[in-house]
C-alpha cells in the first residue's frame, strides 16, 4: 500500500468520485451522506440545496470527515476538516460556477441540463478546510498483516 502524491490526489479528486460526508446531526449522532464535491487549493467545496439536513448540521458544528474511494482501483482519500459557511441559501451566488462544474463532471450532458433547470433553487456554499488528509492505493499495508504473505 502506498500513499498518493499530491498530483495523484488532485487527479483522483478531479474525477466523478462520490464524496461521503460525515458530520454530527442535531442530536449529536454521526450522519453520513453522499455528496458531490469540488477540490481546489487544498480545500473542498460543497453546494447543498437549501433544505439539506447536513448543511444545517455543518452550520451548527463544522467538524466533519470526507471519504472518497474507488473500490475497484483500491484508491482512497480520507479528510478531517472544518466546514465554513461561505454563503447561506441564495439564488445566483458564488456557488453557481462550482455547481456547473460539478454537474458536468458527475453527470455530463444530463448534469448541464440539471444545472440549468435548477438555477432558481436556493443553495448554500460550504468550504471544508482540510485539517488532515490521508490517501492510499493498493492492498493491505504491512502494519495490518499478521503473517508474511511473501513466502
Amino acid at each position: 500500500m502506498a500513499r498518493m502524491t499530491e498530483g495523484e490526489i488532485e487527479e483522483f479528486l478531479s474525477g466523478p468520485v462520490i464524496c461521503r460526508l460525515g458530520c454530527l446531526d442535531e442530536t449529536g449522532w454521526p450522519y453520513v451522506v453522499p455528496v458531490w464535491m469540488q477540490y481546489a487549493d487544498g480545500n473542498f467545496y460543497l453546494v447543498p440545496r437549501e433544505r439539506s439536513r447536513w448543511a444545517a448540521s455543518l452550520q451548527r458544528d463544522g467538524r466533519c470527515s470526507l471519504c472518497m474511494d474507488v473500490f475497484e482501483e483500491h484508491r482512497r482519500v480520507l479528510v478531517k476538516g472544518n466546514a465554513r459557511i461561505v454563503e447561506e441559501p441564495n439564488i445566483g451566488g458564488s456557488w453557481v460556477p462550482i455547481l456547473e462544474e460539478m454537474a458536468e463532471r458527475y453527470w455530463g450532458a444530463r448534469g448541464r441540463r440539471y444545472w440549468r433547470e435548477t438555477l432558481d433553487e436556493p443553495r448554500w456554499l460550504i468550504q471544508v478546510e482540510t485539517v488532515a488528509i490521508t490517501s492510499w492505493y493498493g492492498t493491505w499495508a504491512q502494519r495490518y498483516r499478521h503473517y508474511d504473505w511473501s513466502v
